[in-house]
């Protein structure tokens, strides 16, 4: 059992563009009163101690300041380390945990009420990619690479009507160790 959040920040620092330095992430974070903020990589992963809240109202606690602050929108996920584990542990692909840049977890803010933009893939059509919607995260596993798979950009595209973030496995457990920490 973890007594930590962990935050997931939405396309910041990618391209030059939604610049949002490590270091003031960290700042960011104390200043809202978080403890123990550390943050992973400049992508916007950022685990401290458990606030005792929901963490959708973190989620909502860390928009607004951001956008208070930096003067633009940064969809924001939050889990706390207990689910995070349990991502994890449900990894339906666990033979691709062995190559870490194959499997990535797309982080749903909820679980998506209406499904059909991902019922309408025929995965088979996108062999030997795979994907498993599980809960409020999908599983996406990319033998040959994220950057080539047409079932990656399908499913970026499905409407889901939630936040949506993905993080490599790599980072996904990275992320728990530190939760775990």
């Amino acid at each position: 059992m973890t007594n930590s959040q962990v935050a997931l920040l939405r396309g910041i620092n990618v391209g030059g563009a939604r610049k949002f330095p490590v270091a003031r992430q960290r700042e960011l974070m104390r200043d809202l009163g978080y403890e123990n903020v550390t943050v992973y990589i400049q992508s916007g992963n950022i685990v401290f101690a458990d606030p005792g809240t929901p963490p959708e109202e973190t989620a909502r606690a860390i928009e607004a300041r951001i956008a208070a602050d930096l003067g633009f929108a940064v969809p924001v996920v939050v889990r706390t380390g207990d689910e995070l584990a349990a991502v994890v542990a449900a990894n339906p692909y666990p033979e691709a945990a062995a190559e870490p840049r194959t499997l990535h977890v797309v982080f749903l803010s909820a679980a998506p009420s209406d499904t059909s933009g991902l019922d309408a893939l025929d995965a088979a059509g996108y062999a030997p990619d795979e994907f498993r919607l599980v809960g409020r995260e999908i599983y996406l596993r990319c033998p040959d690479g994220i950057g080539r798979s047409e079932l990656a950009t399908r499913i970026g595209r499905a409407r889901l009507g939630v936040t949506a973030t993905a993080r490599n496995w790599n980072t996904v457990t990275k992320l728990l160790a530190l939760a775990d920490a």
